[in-house]
Parts: C-alpha cells; structure tokens; sequence
C-alpha cells in the first residue's frame, strides 16, 4: 500500500477551452454535486485545474461557476471536456444511469468513481469499464465534506496502478493522504465498508449508552468524558486483536468470552428493564453464545471473527 502526504475540449465555448489550453495542469470533470461532489470539484478549482461541472440540477453548480467552473450542458459534454472523470453520487445505479449515454465519449479516458457501494459491485463497474476501452479508479472517501482539500482529508484507492500513478499529482488536489490499495478494484470499496462498519457499530453503541444514562437520570454532557476514555484505550485494543486474527490464536487469559458475555448480559438487563431496545447487543451475546457452545468460552474476544458468518 503506497501513502502520499499531500500538501482537447469539445462541447464547450472557445474561449473556456482557449483557457484551459493555457494552463500546464489537468483539466477535470467532476459528475454529481451533492454536498461532497461540490468539495472536490472547489478543491480542484482552488488547486488551478480547469474543472467542468456536470449535476442533473443545474442550480447546484451556481457557486463552482462563480468560481471558474464551466458548467456542462449534458453528460457527454462533461466527458468530452477533459481526460480525468470523477464522479461521486449516492450510489453505483445513479452511476450507471448518469453514464449510460456516455459510453463512447469515455473510452480512452480515466473514470475515477468516488461512489460508495460493494467491492463486488466495484468489481462489475471495472469490468464494464474494461469492456468499453476506460481506464477505471476505485475510491473511497473516508473523512468529511469539510476535509476535503485539507491535510487531514483521507481518500483511498485500487485499480490500475498505472492510471492512478498518471493522475496522482491531480488527485493531491483533494488534500490530506490518498493511499493506493493494490489492482483489485474492488478494495478501496473493501476497506470503506469495513472501516464504516466500525464507524457506524461505534454511533450505534454511543447512543445506546447515552439513552441508559438517560434513563438512569445521567446528562449526556456528563459522560462524554468517560465515553472518550474508553475510545482512548481502542487503538491498542484493535492493535492486538488484529494480531490474534490474522495469526489465528484467540488467548482469553485477561479477558475471557465468558466473562465479556456476562458483562453483555448485564447491560442488556439493564436497557430491558428501562424499556431501551437492546436488539444489537443481544446480536453480540448471540455471537458469543455460538463460540462458547463450541467449545471457546476460554478463549478471547478475537475468537469471534471466527463466528460473525451466518453458517460457521
């Protein structure tokens, strides 16, 4: 995995392409200006690329043109004004809808999709991409709208690692660390849905146990603090964990799963009886259970990757 820390036009007037012939850097198109499809396409304008703008709402380019974004009148113009493509939507069928009358007039250029959705369907676009003569960029943005374009932005990506190497110096426009995954175009999407995992597991708990406190009379404001500490000890934890399950031992010498089971049991007591839905954490204590009653309640909690499929 490779880190970088960042620090011929058609279907546009002449004069917005006698301007981008003057400039030394890439021309860019950005399709979709949702809130962060806005982000990128004003960073690459703050970075001096001449940046064309595409969105089925025309409205929602007003603030990029005031900017120097030329807006383009159809899919096909937006394409044809620029070699790199980005496109970030809500999802891989608005992808596929927005370019289905462009096939033709992206062949021989970069599509980089910053659409969130499945490795496997990361996988079937690269494909397609393929089939049609593009060069095809996974990606996935894994920090806020208000990082993009600065150091603390995070952009992952796989695919052909020659296209992406051709175009990095243009992507560094985005801000913060791009990361470049490996060929398999399905690993950036791979790494978003595993680490949003994490993300969103993490919110569900959060708020879980602001509402026990709540209920036991506790603001909110009040344990935050405590809540933070317990983030704190994280990054070990998951350090070690991720050691005992790409090694396959599972050592429940400090921590059993009898034990994290039991103090499983005790919250889900406690949100019954103030009538707080406990079904997440009885999902985790059914989890439990399985690897106990296969022999494992001596082992640690890394043993239940082992139990997390449907079927073990």
């Amino acid at each position: 995995m490779e880190q970088l820390n960042q620090n011929q036009s058609h279907g546009i007037e002449p004069n917005v392409r006698e301007s981008q012939q003057n400039t030394t850097k890439e021309r860019v198109t950005v399709l979709g200006l949702g809130p962060m499809g806005q982000a990128l396409a004003g960073a690459f304008i703050k970075n001096g690329h001449a940046t064309t703008v595409w969105n089925r709402t025309t409205a929602k380019a007003d603030p990029l043109i005031t900017q120097g974004a030329v807006l383009a009148p159809t899919v096909p113009d937006a394409v044809l004004a620029s070699q790199l493509i980005i496109i970030c939507v809500l999802h891989y069928d608005a992808v596929r809808s927005i370019l289905s009358n462009a096939t033709s007039a992206l062949k021989g250029k970069t599509l980089i999709n910053l659409t969130a959705d499945s490795p496997e369907r990361a996988r079937e676009m690269a494909a397609w991409a393929a089939e049609n003569g593009i060069n095809y960029i996974d990606g996935a943005i894994m920090t806020p709208i208000t990082t993009i374009g600065q150091p603390s932005a995070v952009v992952l990506y796989s695919g052909q690692e020659k296209v992406y190497r051709s175009h990095r110096n243009t992507l560094s426009s985005l801000g913060g660390t791009a990361s470049f995954l490996g060929e398999d175009p399905g690993r950036a999407a791979a790494y978003d849905v595993a680490l949003l995992d994490v993300f969103w597991t993490a919110m569900s708990g959060y708020v879980h146990a602001l509402a026990i406190a709540r209920a036991e009379n506790v603001a909110a404001k009040d344990i935050a603090p405590y809540a933070q500490n317990i983030i704190n000890i994280m990054p070990d934890i998951m350090t070690y964990i991720a050691q005992d399950v790409d090694q396959g031992v599972y050592p429940g010498q400090s921590s059993s799963l009898i034990s994290n089971m039991t103090s499983m049991e005790h919250i889900i007591h406690v949100a019954e009886h103030h009538g707080i839905d406990s079904s997440v954490l009885n999902a985790a204590k059914a989890i439990a259970q399985r690897a106990i009653h296969a022999g494992h309640g001596e082992d640690g909690f890394s043993r239940l990757v082992e139990f997390n499929r449907t079927t073990v």
